[in-house]
């Protein structure tokens, strides 16, 4: 560590052998390497390329009135901004590390606000506006919450200017599909081979994938597997695989691309089918939407026969919040966590829940789960089919089919189900991963944190049902990082005819094309070593015996279900898939807003609440049906993703880490007597701690966010206000204190 105001500049170090400050279309993505090289002391990815550098930077702690840093170097890459602390510098590797992004890294994607400091004012930076002079600090704002604060004081003017335009250029500024760094890796990277783990996830990208799960869901007489999109000749934002009920003909997809058809998301024998469906085109003009009226009209006598006679329409674009509103709310959520140094932390805490309220963003937390329940008791209950309907079918209808199958079908909650499921419902439904996350910083206005907001209603449910799910929190914050790590095609693209028709690159040496083989996010061993991937797994879970599996060889019902009153079924008239009159349900697809024939009778919200609390009356089936609590209270906070970089936030030996730590020492101890027990001859030899034993009796006194965050025992000021103390004695007595020993054998 050394100190800000001691003026000791490091020795300047060798210039780059490779220094630029280009755009990215004047870049040569032919110039690549074809492995992993060290520059100047920067470790490059296969078709990594250094871009520019400067030196003599400090990185400053952000503790409480520190004015320390460590010194080294600031380097921009075409993947990544990492900084290089000098020799000696840098503490012990972390227990859990990843093997492509390190602490000091961040990838051009992972980028969500830059900043500089002239005279301690902060200053937006954007793209093309030039420095008008040196700044003293530049501050990035990541979106993983991480905060870098960077001096600039000491390095030369001319690194300093080049450092920050290319960092401000080739983060902010818009770029073409093909520049993002996962073309220039996949190119260069030794030719991918999948390994078992990706193998055990379904990439639904093949026919029998999608009759596999028809055959796993017991639904392959009732629907069927089309191939009229195959080489996307219907439509390209459909995938070249879907299904549909046996009774739809192939000509309604081809009427209007896709629109306006159910496509199957999910069914048992046990309940109603899960469907989606995309709102058909807007017209005003009358002959067009006489069209539209006769097509739905076939679509609705198609369908109007068993299974499919009762079904209800969810307009998500109705009942749940636009993307705008939930941009505007993460915006004002994330805001919470960048904090630029402990003042700020304990500034902001008095009224911090009231920031957290006016957010909103729990509260669309809360909604999303809410309507998963109602979508499940309508499923379970009421026995009947659920379409999800929404302009594209791609946003909420992604996120509330995926929290309906999680919450009924336990296969979902395993790590290779989760894994497959959002194949299926996310990257093959066609959610537009480039428009949302905003990669190429063009499209503003399309941006909206739609899979994080699924991922934040999945923690919910892992949080308060741990027992329930394979794969643990950390596995889910490690899933929210890799969006922005673009070596990985799974989050980076709008659709799968995006994926495909941008796959076809030349090779300059024989003017051949070949296909390029992208890695993909499933196969964790890429990010992760093996000793850090145990980390992703959830040993509290419980796993559905075998012989609970091969009984009767069919899925039971839920044993919750089993004891539910059901709700008496409304005999009426209304028949067909529309279950009201063609006229009005036509005109809802037309796009019309009718919220009160969607919601249609007054015993809708009653069935609900009565389903709700009777299932939370009952006994816990962790392999079968839950529902999430969903009152105020209840939603939290996901504190190891949003927290983990603030040590003021983390608990010493606290939270669900010192409560999972002791249960596993529980496990090891019984674990130990069992084999003691087996072997009741063999005298019994001295007990010898196991590396195992070890790591886990050490954690006890680890920091509640663990294991991302270490705990800084300089986090001392108290979380409530000074002035209550102050009749109680002296502020600096308080603070200064140590903390007192007591002798528990005395006590």
């Amino acid at each position: 560590m050394l100190g800000l105001g001691s003026g000791g500049a490091a020795k300047a170090p060798k210039q780059p052998s490779f220094v630029s400050y280009l755009t990215p279309e004047e870049i040569d993505v032919k110039e690549k390497v074809e492995q992993a090289v060290k520059v100047d002391d920067v470790l490059l990815l296969p078709g990594e390329m250094l871009l520019c550098e400067a030196s003599n930077i400090f990185k400053i702690s952000q503790d409480e009135g520190s004015q320390r840093g460590v010194c080294g170097r600031l380097v921009c890459t075409n993947f990544k901004i990492t900084f290089l602390c000098e020799e000696g510098a840098e503490d012990s590797f972390p227990e859990f590390k990843n093997k492509i992004v390190g602490e000091n890294d961040i990838t051009l994607q992972c980028v969500d606000q830059l900043y500089a400091v002239y005279d301690d004012k902060k200053k937006v930076l954007i793209s093309g506006a030039p420095l008008k002079k040196q700044p003293e600090r530049l501050i990035i704002y990541c979106k993983d919450f991480r905060v870098f604060h960077f001096c600039l004081s000491y390095a030369k003017e001319d690194e300093v200017n080049r450092i920050v335009n290319g960092i401000v250029h080739h983060t902010l500024s818009p770029k073409g599909l093909k520049l993002i760094f996962l073309f220039s890796y996949t190119e260069a990277a030794p030719c991918y081979k999948a390994t078992s783990v990706k193998d055990m996830t379904v990439l639904f990208e093949k026919h029998k994938d999608w009759r596999m799960e028809l055959e796993r869901t017991k639904g392959n007489l009732v629907y069927k597997v089309l191939s009229v999109n195959e080489e996307y000749k219907v439509s390209e934002r459909l995938p070249p695989y879907f299904v549909v009920p046996v009774a739809l003909q192939d000509e309604y997809v081809y009427k209007f691309q896709g629109r306006g058809i159910p496509i199957w998301c999910w069914s048992t024998q046990q309940s109603g089918a899960l469907f989606k469906m995309a709102s058909l085109p807007k017209e005003v003009d009358d002959s067009a939407i006489q069209e539209q009226k006769a097509f739905l009209a076939s679509v609705e006598n198609t369908l109007h026969r068993p299974p499919l006679e009762e079904v209800r329409i969810e307009d998500l674009s109705i009942t749940l919040p636009s993307l705008s509103e939930i941009q505007v709310a993460y915006t004002r959520f994330k805001q919470l966590f960048l904090i630029d140094n402990s003042t700020d932390f304990w500034d902001t805490d008095s009224k911090w829940f009231s920031l957290l309220n006016t957010s909103n963003w729990l509260e669309i937390v809360r909604q999303c789960l809410k309507k998963s329940i109602e979508v499940i008791e309508y499923l379970e209950n009421q026995k009947i089919n659920v379409v999800l309907k929404e302009d594209t079918a791609s946003d909420f209808c992604c996120v509330i089919s995926s929290m309906v199958q999680i919450m009924m079908d336990p296969h979902y909650r395993t790590r290779y189900g989760f894994q497959s499921l959002i194949q299926k419902e996310w990257v093959m439904g066609g959610h537009q991963f480039l428009d949302r996350c905003n990669h190429l910083r063009n499209n503003n206005d399309g941006e909206a944190p739609v899979f994080l907001l699924f991922l934040d209603c999945v923690w919910q449910l892992v949080h308060q049902y741990p027992l329930a799910f394979e794969f643990s929190e950390t596995y889910l914050t490690v899933l929210s990082d890799s969006i922005n790590i673009p070596i990985f095609s799974t989050f980076f693209f709008n659709s799968a005819y995006q994926k495909d028709s941008h796959r076809q690159v030349e090779d300059g040496s024989t003017k051949q094309s070949r296909l390029l083989s992208f890695y993909s996010v499933w196969d964790w061993s890429v990010q992760y070593e093996l000793k850090a991937l145990t980390f992703l797994d959830n040993p509290l879970y419980v796993e559905k015996s075998k012989q609970e599996k091969i009984r009767k060889g069919v899925r039971s019902k839920h044993h919750r279900q089993l004891s539910l009153p059901l709700t008496q079924s409304k005999s009426s008239n209304k028949r067909g898939f529309f279950k009201e009159e063609p006229g009005p349900f036509i005109k809802s697809l037309l796009g019309k807003r009718i919220s009160k024939l969607i919601s249609a009778s007054d015993e809708v919200p009653d069935n609900y609440r009565v389903f709700y609390e009777n299932w939370h009356r009952k006994p816990i089936d962790f392999n079968g049906l839950i529902l999430p609590h969903i009152e105020g209270p209840d939603i939290c906070i996901w504190a190891q993703r949003h927290l983990r970089w603030i040590p003021e936030a983390q608990v010493l030996g606290g939270g669900n880490v010192a409560v999972t730590q002791k249960v596993l020492e529980l496990m090891d101890e019984i674990k130990n007597l069992s084999e003691l027990i087996e072997r009741p001859r063999l005298p019994h030899p001295a007990y010898k701690e196991n590396d195992v034993d070890g790591k886990r009796k050490k954690s006890v006194r680890r920091s509640s966010l663990y294991p991302f965050a270490q705990f800084h025992i300089n986090c001392v000021r108290p979380s409530i206000s000074t002035t209550t103390w102050r009749s109680w004695e002296a502020e600096d007595e308080l603070v200064n204190r140590d903390d007192e020993d007591f002798d528990l054998g005395t006590i």
